[in-house]
C-alpha cells in the first residue's frame, strides 16, 4: 500500500469493526481456550473459541449464531492482522463515501454471502465425494468474505487508485488488482491449493459485494 493509507482516520464503523474483531480474538483465547483449530488433537467435547465458529449446517457443532460469528473469529494473529488492515486500508474509504449505515450493511452482507458460498460449494464437494455433510468437521472463520467484499466496494469508487504491494513490489490500479485477486482466489479454490484458506468464501464475499453494488447502481456502471 502507499503511505498515504496510513493517514486514514481510524474511527467510524470501520475502526469499531476493527475493535470487535480485537476484543474476540482476544477475548475468545481468554474465555474460552483451544487457540488452534486441529484436526487430529481439536477436542470436540469442549469445543472451546472454534464454538463462535461456522461449521457446515447439519453438523452436530452447527449453531444458527455461527452465521454471524464467525465473521468476527480469527485463528491466528496474522490471520486477524491481515483482516484488519484490510478493513482499514480499503473500509476507511469506502466508509468515507457510502457513511456508516450503508458500509456496516453492506460489510455484514458480504460476510453473510461469502458464508453461504463457502458453505454450498463445501456440501457440494463432499456430496461428489460421498462424504456425508453431517459427519464434516471442517469450521469456517474469518472476516475474509467481508473484506473481499470492501476490495470490490473500493475498486468501483476508486478504479484509478494505485495498490502498492509488498509481494510483488508492483503497482495496480484497483480495477485491476481486485479482479486479479478474484480470479487467482477462483483457480486456487479450482486446484485445491491451499486447502486450509477458504477461497469460496472470498469470492463469496466479492460477489455478493459486486451484487449489491449494481442494484444500488441500476445495474449501470
Amino acid at each position: 500500500m502507499s503511505n498515504s493509507f496510513f493517514n486514514l482516520p481510524f474511527r467510524g464503523v470501520s475502526g469499531q469493526l476493527i475493535l470487535i474483531n480485537i476484543v474476540v480474538f482476544l477475548g475468545s483465547f481468554l474465555l474460552l481456550g483451544q487457540d488452534v483449530f486441529n484436526y487430529e488433537t481439536f477436542d470436540y467435547d469442549v469445543m472451546g473459541r472454534m464454538y463462535l465458529a461456522s461449521f457446515l449446517p447439519g453438523s452436530p457443532h452447527f449453531e444458527p449464531f455461527q452465521v454471524a460469528t464467525h465473521m468476527f473469529m480469527h485463528g491466528s494473529f496474522m490471520h486477524l492482522l491481515f483482516n484488519m488492515l484490510g478493513i482499514y486500508w480499503f473500509g476507511s474509504m469506502v466508509e468515507m463515501v457510502w457513511g456508516p449505515q450503508r458500509f456496516l450493511f453492506y460489510y455484514l452482507s458480504c460476510g453473510i454471502g461469502a458464508w453461504a458460498i463457502h458453505m454450498g460449494v463445501q456440501y457440494w464437494e463432499l456430496q461428489q465425494l460421498g462424504v456425508d455433510p453431517g459427519t464434516w468437521n471442517g469450521a469456517m472463520l474469518g472476516a475474509s468474505g467481508a473484506v473481499f467484499g470492501i476490495m470490490v466496494a473500493f475498486a468501483i469508487n476508486f478504479p484509478n487508485l494505485e495498490i502498492r504491494m509488498l509481494f510483488p513490489p508492483i503497482a495496480l490500479k484497483a480495477k485491476y488488482f481486485v479482479p486479479i485477486m478474484a480470479a487467482a482466489e477462483l483457480f486456487f479454490g479450482i486446484g485445491g491449493v491451499s486447502t486450509g484458506i477458504a477461497h469460496f468464501a472470498h469470492l463469496g464475499g466479492a460477489i455478493t459485494g459486486f451484487i449489491l453494488i449494481a442494484y444500488w447502481k441500476g445495474f449501470k456502471f
